[in-house]
């Protein structure tokens, strides 16, 4: 039980090598917290579905993602200033149109997990 902090060495354990399997995939606090901000991120449908437009159309417009997505400009404005300063979108100015782009590779690759069907249990 090398992976067992000390203050829970007293806890009772059925399989030693489990729990230190868990202990290493639950990974270190900052890990931890990273995911769950960006699980968070994707846990509002507004979100969702502009991270969702712009991952599969991008480089895209405010207006054209407003139009994809049924949101009213301002809140696409909204919505994106939020994902940028999280660094899962990035903006590229064309002239006076800034179009947006997915910038997180992790966070593309769960999306891509939405258009796949569920395993079969």
């Amino acid at each position: 039980m090398h992976l067992v902090p000390a203050e829970r060495a007293h806890r009772r354990v059925i399989d030693d090598h489990t729990v230190c399997a868990a202990i290493a995939g639950i990974g270190d606090a900052d890990r931890l917290a990273e995911w769950a901000d960006r699980f968070a991120l994707l846990g509002e449908p507004h979100r969702l579905s502009v991270l969702l437009a712009v991952h599969h159309a991008g480089p895209i417009a405010v207006t054209d993602l407003a139009t994809a997505t049924g949101l009213d400009d301002t809140t696409v404005s909204r919505i994106l200033r939020l994902l940028r300063a999280s660094r899962t979108v990035a903006a590229d100015k064309d002239g006076r149109i800034v179009r947006y782009r997915l910038a997180d590779d992790r966070v593309a690759a769960l999306l891509d997990q939405l258009g796949r069907p569920a395993a079969a249990h």
